[in-house]
């Protein structure tokens, strides 16, 4: 029995798309996350990665999509083949299937290395463009969640003794804004 052609989706932000990615490639599921790769901890990469089965192909446009950690890509792409799943990488052109060649190994860990490399510059450059806005004074940070008359309420609320936890599910917000609101 043929397994089946499994797709892995990701962008970093909700404003981004995955259109581009895969296109033309028939598969039987698809996994998509909106989010980071610096990390494996996105839902649907985890969904995935219970999906897949024996026999099975992941098709993931870039390594980049997959992991921006080598470690992490190293480890998923170990532990997939060694399950028996086909891990194919469309835009850098690579297969991998448990067959630990020598050269797989090497292209892995240098692809998966340069989109960790990317993945530092990013940062850096995303550091030093809000140092330069701060110093500009074009740097506010992020917007209040609440209003000065929501602050006040929310304050008046836990003073009255309603608990914490009810109180910022009331206004929307986690225990830790709220315990920045009461700080003020």
């Amino acid at each position: 029995m043929a397994g089946q052609n499994v797709g892995y989706l990701r962008v970093s932000s909700l404003l981004q798309n995955t259109a581009r990615q895969l296109d033309g490639v028939t598969l039987d599921r698809v996994f998509e996350d909106k989010q980071s790769g610096k990390d494996a901890e996105r839902p649907q990469l985890k969904a995935c990665l219970t999906h897949l089965r024996e026999g099975d192909t992941l098709h993931v446009h870039s390594m980049d999509r997959l992991a921006r950690n080598l470690d992490d890509m190293r480890r998923i792409v170990r532990e997939l083949t060694e399950r028996g799943v086909i891990v194919r990488f469309h835009k850098e052109g690579l297969t991998f299937a448990g067959d630990n060649s020598p050269m797989n190994t090497l292209l892995l860990s240098m692809l998966g290395a340069v989109a960790e490399f990317e993945r530092s510059l990013i940062l850096e450059r995303q550091r030093e463009g809000i140092a330069i806005a701060k110093q500009a004074g074009k740097y506010q940070g992020r917007k209040p969640k609440l209003s000065d008359e929501q602050a006040q309420a929310l304050r008046a609320r836990v003073a009255t003794g309603i608990p914490k936890a009810a109180v910022a599910r009331e206004f929307g917000v986690s225990r830790e804004t709220l315990y920045q609101y009461l700080a003020c």
